[in-house]
């Protein structure tokens, strides 16, 4: 709404109706966008906090990242089940299924500064940061670019 409020509906588990009903308040106003993956919603507060909704494992939880995702964040991004948020300071902060993009563990180091812009597909991750350098992480699957690695180390720019 022109407010910032949200108004959910639909099948519970999938976030809509009650499930929203424990954010509810922190949905009443101020909400700038939301982001949706298959059975999670992220919500982008115009304070930079975070709000989420939806199934646990799709990243409606995201308690284990909650203190991170307080203020600064400025973007969020989906995967099918998974997310990750951009922080002002090009840090990339990560919640939702585990081998879906949700454990960015593996490139912790390369998500901690300068990403300037992350893209979700499928079930994983790619990170652009401000040198060129590409980094990506979710399903082995999904963003396999071991033919490639070796051209995504700098001058990539979108």
């Amino acid at each position: 709404k022109d407010t910032g409020e949200v108004v959910t509906w639909g099948a519970a588990g999938h976030g809509g109706g009650g499930t929203s009903s424990a954010v509810g308040l922190r949905l009443a106003a101020g909400v700038a966008s939301i982001t949706a993956n298959e059975g999670a919603f992220a919500a982008l507060k115009d304070t930079g906090e975070v709000v989420t909704w939806g199934f646990d494992f799709a990243g409606g939880d995201s308690s284990a990242v909650a203190n991170r995702l307080v203020v600064g964040v400025t973007s969020i991004t989906g995967t099918k089940l998974a997310f990750a948020a951009l922080k002002d300071a090009g840090e990339v902060v990560t919640w939702g299924r585990p081998h879906e993009g949700g454990d960015s563990r593996a490139v912790a180091a390369c998500l901690a500064a300068g990403v300037t812009s992350i893209i979700g597909h499928g079930k994983a991750f790619e990170a652009l940061k401000d040198t060129g350098e590409v980094v990506i992480w979710g399903s082995a699957v999904s963003c396999d670019s071991t033919a490639v690695a070796d051209r995504l180390v700098a001058g990539v720019r979108s």
